[in-house]
């Protein structure tokens, strides 16, 4: 567990599933009961019908970058000791985008459409936050 003095998520009532699954290392993403869409950011009413039956379903938690930006500088504060660091727009395979960091190599080495999958920082006891990775391609033999 690191030792963070960000500034963390606070739950929420209709947050706290997805919050309680990073902190057993899983991605949930909400699903409506009605329409069946799949749902990011958690919601209380679904965007596509507005129904309030919305349930939580495990996602794969592979995706590909579909956009992202490289922080190079940055005003003293909290994030100073990270730059750079890159926020990204991850397209799960599930259809729905989550933004987060990408860690595991370096800035100059991302490509939108590369391959991700996520991978869970515990950053306190309660708080563990989901953060992407790069797919290692194994070469064909």
């Amino acid at each position: 567990m690191t030792e963070d003095r960000k500034s963390l998520p606070i739950p929420t009532p209709w947050s706290r599933p997805f919050w309680e699954a990073c902190k057993r290392h899983e991605l949930l993403i909400q699903q409506c009961g009605d329409c069946g869409a799949k749902i990011f950011y958690p919601k209380l009413f679904c965007p596509e019908c507005l129904s309030s039956n919305l349930g939580w379903i495990q996602a794969s938690g592979k995706g590909k970058v579909y956009t992202f930006t490289t922080v190079y500088g940055y005003q003293p504060g909290e994030f100073t000791q990270d730059v750079p660091y890159v926020v990204a727009v991850i397209r799960l395979e599930e259809g729905v985008q989550m933004m987060a960091n990408i860690v595991g190599c370096r800035p100059e080495e991302l490509k939108c459409d590369m391959d991700v999958q996520v991978i869970f920082e515990d950053v306190t006891e309660d708080i563990s936050l989901p953060r992407f990775k790069p797919v290692v391609k194994k070469p064909k033999t």
